[in-house]
C-alpha cells in the first residue's frame, strides 16, 4: 500500500515538473510554471518521507527545515547580479550530493553482499532492494554507481570553478594546465581502467581513484573556458548535475529521480546546444572544456574613446524617432533595471519607437536580462531577440549599450584571433549613433577589448548606470 502511495505521488510529481518546466518557457506562464515545481517537489519529498524505507525521522526534521531556512535566506538576500554564481552553486551541491549517494549505496552493497541468506531477510528499505538482486543485476548497479559518482564528481569541482569565475574570485581568463587537453584525456582513460577495475572486483579503491581524476576533470574543464562563455558553462553544468541525479536513481531505484534529472539533464543539453549554435561553437568543444581561448595575437584598435554628457545623450534622444536599448551585466550590477524602464516609458510616451535588443548569452546567465526587464515592467513584446532585430540597426537612429561588452563586440567578426571570433554579436554599431554607458575604459569580466569603443559614430557615457541614467532622466520628460 505504502509502495503504491509513493509509485502514484512520484507520476503526479513528475507531471507537474514537466508542467513547470514546460511553463517556464514563457512569461505569462513563468509564475503558474513555479508553483508547479513547489507542489510538485514538496509531493516528492512528503511521499518519500512515509514510502518504504523510511527512517531516521529525527535527522529529517532537523534538515528539512534547516535547508527550508537556508534556502530562505538565500532567496532573500541574494541580489539578482549574484543569480549566476548562485545558480552555479547549486550545481556543485546537486553533484557533491550525487557523490556522497553514490559512495553510500556502494558501502552498503558491500554489505549486503556479505551476508547469508538468512540475515538478508530481515533487512528492509534499500539494503532490502539490494539483497534481491542477481549477480548480473549487481554489475549493472556498480556501472550505475561509477557513473553516478563521476559525473557528480565533475559537475561538483567544475561548478566550484564557476562560480569563482562568475564571483570574481577566480581568473575569468581560459586558462590550463601544461598538457592541456592531454591531461584531461588522461584522467578520463584512467577512470575507464577503473571502470573494468570496479566492475570486476566491486572494491573501494578503483572508485577512490576515479573520484580524483574526476574532480580534477571537471577544476581543468571549467577552468580552460574564458569568462565570455561562462552562460554556456552554467547551462551546461545544469546538465552534468541532471544526469548525475539521474544516475543516482537508477543505483536507488528511484523513479522520481530518474525522471527529473533526464528533464534537467536533456534540457540543459538542448540549452547549451542553442546557446552553442547562437555563438558560433562546437557543442563537442564545449563538453571538452576547449574553447575561450585565442589562436593568435588580437588585432591592433585604433582610435580614441570619445565621452559624452547627459546632456548630449538626451539632445540625441529628443531628436530620435527610433531607439534599441542593449542591456548588460554591468546594467545589473548598477541595478539600472527601473531607470531603463522609466526611460523607455518616456521615450514611448514622446510618441519614439523603443525596442530592448537581447542577446541569448548576454548577463552570465541564460534568460538573465529578460528576467531584469520582466521585473522592471518593460513591455514584453518590444524586448526582442538578436535574430528578430539585427537587421534593423541600419535604420535605427540610436543605439544605447548599457553595461554590455563582448555581445556588441565587432571582433568577433573582424579579428579570427578573438576569443569570440565567429559569434554572432549585436551589430549595433551600424546604427547612426551609438552611446555605451560604461564606468570606465576597461575590457570588463572577459578582458577583450571592444573596437565598438572607438568607432566615429559611439560616444561613451562614463559613469554607474543608475547614477548616469538618473541624471539623463533629469533632462527627459
Amino acid at each position: 500500500m505504502e509502495f503504491g502511495f509513493t509509485t502514484a505521488a512520484y507520476v503526479v510529481a513528475a507531471v507537474l515538473f514537466i508542467l513547470s518546466l514546460g511553463g517556464l518557457s514563457g512569461q505569462e506562464s513563468a509564475k503558474r510554471a513555479v508553483w508547479y515545481g513547489i507542489v510538485g517537489m514538496g509531493l516528492a519529498i512528503f511521499a518519500t518521507l512515509i514510502g518504504p524505507g523510511a527512517g531516521l525521522w529525527w535527522l529529517s526534521i532537523l534538515l528539512i527545515p534547516a535547508g527550508g531556512i537556508i534556502g530562505y535566506m538565500l532567496a532573500t538576500r541574494v541580489q539578482m547580479t549574484q543569480m549566476p554564481e548562485l545558480v552555479a552553486a547549486m550545481h556543485s551541491l546537486v553533484g557533491l550530493a550525487a557523490v556522497f549517494v553514490g559512495l553510500i549505496a556502494h558501502i552498503e552493497l558491500g554489505n549486503v553482499l556479505a551476508m547469508d541468506d538468512s540475515a538478508k531477510k530481515s533487512l528492509e528499505g534499500f539494503a532490502a532492494l539490494l539483497a534481491k538482486k542477481s549477480s548480473v543485476e549487481v554489475s549493472i548497479l556498480r556501472v550505475e554507481v561509477f557513473l553516478g559518482i563521476f559525473i557528480g564528481a565533475v559537475t561538483f569541482t567544475g561548478s566550484v570553478v564557476a562560480y569563482g569565475k562568475l564571483a570574481g574570485k577566480v581568473s575569468s581568463a581560459a586558462t590550463k594546465l601544461p598538457g592541456g587537453h592531454m591531461l584531461n584525456a588522461g584522467a578520463a582513460g584512467l577512470s575507464l581502467l577503473c571502470l573494468i577495475w570496479y566492475f570486476n572486483t566491486g572494491g573501494f579503491f578503483p572508485l577512490f581513484i576515479m573520484t580524483l581524476a574526476a574532480l580534477f576533470i571537471g577544476y581543468h574543464l571549467i577552468m580552460g573556458i574564458g569568462g565570455a562563455d561562462m552562460p554556456v558553462v552554467v547551462s551546461m553544468l545544469n546538465s552534468y548535475s541532471g544526469w548525475a541525479a539521474a544516475a543516482i536513481g537508477f543505483s536507488l531505484g528511484n523513479d522520481l529521480l530518474i525522471v527529473v534529472g533526464a528533464l534537467v539533464g536533456s534540457s540543459g543539453a538542448i540549452l547549451s546546444y542553442i546557446m552553442c549554435k547562437a555563438m558560433n561553437r562546437s557543442f563537442v568543444s564545449v563538453i571538452l572544456g576547449g574553447f575561450g581561448g585565442t589562436s593568435g595575437p588580437a588585432m591592433e584598435v585604433e582610435g580614441e574613446q570619445i565621452a559624452i554628457d547627459a546632456d548630449g545623450v538626451a539632445t540625441a534622444l529628443e531628436e530620435a524617432d527610433s531607439v534599441i536599448i542593449i542591456p548588460g551585466y554591468g546594467m545589473a550590477v548598477a541595478q539600472a533595471q527601473q531607470n531603463v524602464a522609466e526611460l523607455t516609458r518616456r521615450l514611448r510616451a514622446k510618441g519614439k519607437e523603443v525596442r530592448f535588443a537581447i542577446h541569448p548569452v548576454a548577463g552570465r546567465l541564460p534568460g538573465h536580462m529578460n528576467v531584469l526587464l520582466a521585473e522592471a515592467k518593460v513591455p514584453y513584446d518590444i524586448v526582442m531577440e538578436m535574430d528578430e532585430i539585427n537587421d534593423d540597426f541600419p535604420s535605427t537612429d540610436v543605439a544605447i549599450v548599457i553595461g554590455s561588452n563582448d555581445i556588441v563586440n565587432p571582433a568577433a567578426q573582424e579579428d579570427p584571433n578573438s576569443p569570440i571570433a565567429g559569434m554572432p554579436v549585436l551589430e549595433c554599431w551600424k546604427a547612426k549613433q551609438v552611446f555605451v554607458s560604461k564606468r570606465g575604459q576597461g575590457t570588463g569580466y572577459s578582458g577583450i577589448e571592444n573596437p565598438l569603443f572607438f568607432k566615429d559614430n559611439t560616444r561613451m557615457f562614463y559613469g554607474d548606470a543608475k547614477a548616469s541614467l538618473d541624471t539623463l532622466l533629469t533632462m527627459i520628460n
